[in-house]
């Protein structure tokens, strides 16, 4: 027998409600996540090489050198020309470049390090970490396959808010250098996709317990 008017009337309010709860939640989530790690890295954080305090290794996290309209990459670019000034202040003695290689022909630490050497930095005082596919490989893997529990962290200001607070939720004494930024409607797809990166990130410390998808044996940096 059909239900009453009135009854498909109040379900269908009853639902809508529950949508609408639903997502103000997660919304406000959101948003909380955000602020949480935005405020509680404010003070790790530096955009001037005189004032970073000097550290043993820079971990720099990784990027495409191009778009994929064939362009250069402009967080690559800066990303890179950041970590060499800070190698060349000797502020960092060793840099651990940290990215994705999972496929044939795509290899972020291998081109993070050609672009290094032709800004003058030393093969030498270079590590690659070809297993840094997301940022939270990328710092846990400092830790428990590089041995480092201190670190520079070397990316744009919204990159190194979410690194370093996992990195510091990870037990490693981590401050960040702001490379230059990208403005204009070049960074607002990443801006967005950086909003729900860092709920995700407060999920994977307190919820997922995510760990890094591979870790493997120990690599000893240089002293």
């Amino acid at each position: 027998m059909p239900l009453p008017r009135i009854v498909r009337w109040l379900y269908r309010k009853k639902t809508v409600l529950y949508a609408s709860l639903s997502a103000l939640l997660i919304a406000l989530l959101v948003i909380g996540s955000n602020y949480w790690i935005v405020h509680s890295t404010a003070a790790q954080l530096y955009s001037q090489v005189n004032q970073i305090p000097s550290g043993k290794v820079g971990l720099v996290l990784g990027a495409s050198p191009t778009t994929r309209f064939g362009t250069t990459n402009l967080y690559f670019r800066y990303r890179m020309e950041a970590a060499a000034q800070l190698y060349k202040a000797g502020k960092i003695n060793h840099l651990l470049l940290s990215g994705d290689n999972h496929q044939k022909g795509y290899d972020e630490p291998s081109e993070m390090k050609k672009y290094l050497i032709r800004l003058g930095v030393p093969a030498a005082a270079i590590t690659l970490d070809y297993a840094g596919f997301r940022t939270l490989e990328s710092v846990v893997r400092a830790k428990e396959v590089f041995g480092q529990t201190q670190l520079t962290i070397i990316s744009q200001a919204f990159h190194n808010q979410r690194a370093v607070y996992l990195a510091r939720q990870k037990g490693i004494k981590a401050i960040g250098f702001n490379a230059r930024d990208v403005s204009g409607r070049y960074s607002l797809k990443t801006r967005f996709r950086e909003v729900l990166a860092k709920f995700k990130a407060v999920l994977d410390v307190w919820v997922l317990r995510t760990q890094p998808r591979f870790l493997g044996e120990s690599v000893a940096l240089p002293s």
